[in-house]
């Protein structure tokens, strides 16, 4: 087993964008900054998506422009559309990512649109992103289990998955968006996607609705993955997955993997300062 392991740090996106009351955009920045100080090398920091959809992140550009400049981590935003990709070029961000879905039922809740028009979509992100050396993460949600129609088919995640691949996405993360999955369930798909894609191009991204994601990185470690996105305070939720609680919270995930001596790069006694900061913008 690898004694590193790479954790994408998702606070400032993902654990913010289904917060109701608007986080300010200082408030946004001092987090990314504070992030930064603790040694992540990777932090998704905003979302470029219409702002009747997610309100949440209407100030992507302001908090981008403020990114601070030669700061030894990298930063990422999603940009589920052309338009989105076309709003983020230029900005300093060091790569983007496109989501789409292993359940036909959320895609179509989600984006409004089927898996496979998803994936018709993201060939025009991909081909522009490829114009102007962007590399692109792909995400795949609902690994294990769908809100809507129960469990996913482990075969169905590798299709999604090896399709993500093939249009040019450098790395798929796993999301197992409602937090039901468990090490025999993710194990059964990473059976399936490990036939397809191999575990250095995967990551790990679980939500700690069940109590198990710990448990599930645990199985994914074992099967070579060295990649894990993670919320500090356990910020997050998803607003189309009913019942969906935040993700798996960064301070556990460190104190895991430094428990079984592996190397994360993070400083814990920092980290801390951040989880405290970032559970006082919670507004539920």
């Amino acid at each position: 087993m690898s004694d590193q392991v790479l954790i994408f740090e998702m606070g400032p996106r993902d654990g913010l964008q289904n917060e109701k009351q608007f986080v300010e955009t200082a408030d946004k920045v001092k987090l990314i900054n504070d992030l930064v100080d603790c040694g992540f090398r990777k932090i998704e920091v905003a979302s470029f998506v219409s702002p009747k959809w997610v309100p949440q992140m209407a100030d992507a550009e302001d908090v981008v422009a403020q990114l601070p400049k030669g700061a030894s981590s990298k930063f990422a935003a999603l940009t589920p559309n052309v338009r989105g990709l076309t709003r983020a070029l230029g900005t300093g961000l060091d790569e983007v990512a496109v989501f789409a879905s292993a359940s036909e039922a959320f895609s179509q809740k989600n984006i409004n649109c089927s898996i496979e028009e998803s994936l018709a979509r993201y060939q025009e992100v991909l081909d522009l992103a490829r114009e102007n050396d962007m590399p692109v993460r792909g995400y795949v949600s609902c690994v294990t289990d769908c809100p809507y129609t129960g469990a996913i088919a482990p075969s169905e995640v590798a299709r999604v998955a090896k399709a993500l691949i093939d249009l040019g996405c450098y790395e798929i993360s796993l999301g197992d968006t409602i937090g039901k999955g468990t090490p025999e369930t993710v194990n059964k798909m990473l059976d399936a996607v490990l036939d397809v894609v191999p575990a250095e191009r995967l990551a790990g991204h679980f939500h700690e609705t069940s109590g198990r994601a710990i448990e599930n990185i645990a199985a994914s470690l074992s099967r070579g993955v060295r990649v894990f996105d993670s919320s500090v305070g356990g910020l997050g939720g998803c607003p189309y997955a009913p019942g969906a609680s935040g993700n798996v919270a960064t301070e556990a995930v460190v104190a895991f993997l430094h428990g079984q001596g592996i190397e994360t790069g993070i400083d814990v006694d920092k980290l801390a300062e951040v989880g405290r900061f970032a559970k006082t913008l919670r507004t539920d």
